[in-house]
């Protein structure tokens, strides 16, 4: 059967293990894997612009001994010229075999794959809805250093509003035992009303006030105030610096707490901090690589089922 990856709860828990021992023995072993998607086609259509996550998946399939062929910037595609996203992706269809794709708007990834009869499509991020991906690569860096999901005291900051790898990460975590969630950041930027609904009231709070919240920690997740979501350049230069993440805060927080970060950062941490242990958002980075080979195989069918 066809299987795409649109949204984090497109896989099972039990899948979602799979996946993480599949990219375990990658990580320790990555020559063993180097021809397994060899004459295998994957699509790289990014409609919007993306660093580490287009070269993670180009990576990633280049590892696995697989080809890339696409584009980074919508302007060189035929949507340029008018063409629907569905006509572009059912052309592409004949070529590739897998298609990581990114779109400004919510809602296209899920559109594209209704399409499909034969390609997986992998939603690299669609406007401010779902980045599944970065939540596998967030997942396997928590199960990396804490060894399990389960009554972890998560805190989100920054954007939350727009912040499509913070609601994936909710969703994803909210499945897990015993998972309580912090939500800091302004009151402009607040968590969805929509996304708390999903939520039992009892494992949330929300507050403004990081230096407080901090203390009582498992994971600090931050992310940026994205300057491509807002109308008003003026409320942008108001918020973007509102939290900034430094070795003062740090000192507050449990020796164990990590600080995780889907980069790209601009302000919201301090340079400082990248020195402290706790602070594995490069690491993270890197785990995203070998969590997307692992997606890769298994979307192809080669690896992962059943591991």
């Amino acid at each position: 059967m066809l299987r795409h990856l649109i949204q984090p709860l497109d896989f099972t828990t039990e899948e979602f293990e799979q996946l993480f021992r599949l990219a375990d023995q990658i990580l320790e072993n990555p020559s063993a894997y180097s021809d397994v998607c060899k004459g295998k086609l994957m699509a790289s259509l990014f409609f919007e612009p993306s660093t580490r996550t287009r070269l993670s998946f180009e990576s990633a399939m280049y590892r696995l001994g697989g080809q890339v062929v696409g584009f980074a910037d919508a302007k060189v595609s035929s949507t340029a010229k008018g063409e629907s996203l569905s006509d572009t992706l059912r052309t592409v269809e004949n070529y590739c075999d897998i298609a990581a794709m990114r779109h400004p708007k919510e809602g296209a990834a899920l559109l594209a794959s209704k399409y499909m009869t034969t390609m997986p499509i992998i939603n690299a991020g669609d406007g401010g809805h779902q980045h599944p991906t970065q939540t596998l690569t967030d997942l396997t860096t928590i199960r990396h250093y804490k060894g399990h999901f389960d009554h972890l005291t998560i805190g989100v900051c920054g954007d939350l509003k727009f912040g499509r790898t913070i609601h994936s990460l909710v969703r994803a975590m909210n499945r897990y035992d015993g998972v309580k969630f912090v939500f800091i950041s302004p009151d402009e930027l607040k968590m969805p009303q929509v996304f708390l609904d999903e939520l039992d009231p009892q494992d949330y709070t929300e507050t403004s006030n990081l230096k407080e919240a901090i203390k009582d920690l498992d994971i600090l997740y931050m992310s940026r105030v994205q300057r491509e979501r807002f109308v008003s350049e003026e409320e942008y230069l108001r918020l973007k610096d509102f939290f900034i993440l430094d070795k003062e805060k740090m000192a507050l927080a449990r020796k164990d707490m990590l600080v995780l970060h889907p980069l790209p950062r601009v302000n919201e941490i301090h340079p400082e901090v990248d020195a402290d242990p706790r602070a594995v958002y490069f690491q993270q980075a890197r785990f995203g690589m070998y969590i997307r080979m692992a997606l890769i195989m298994f979307l192809l069918g080669l690896g992962g089922q059943n591991d």
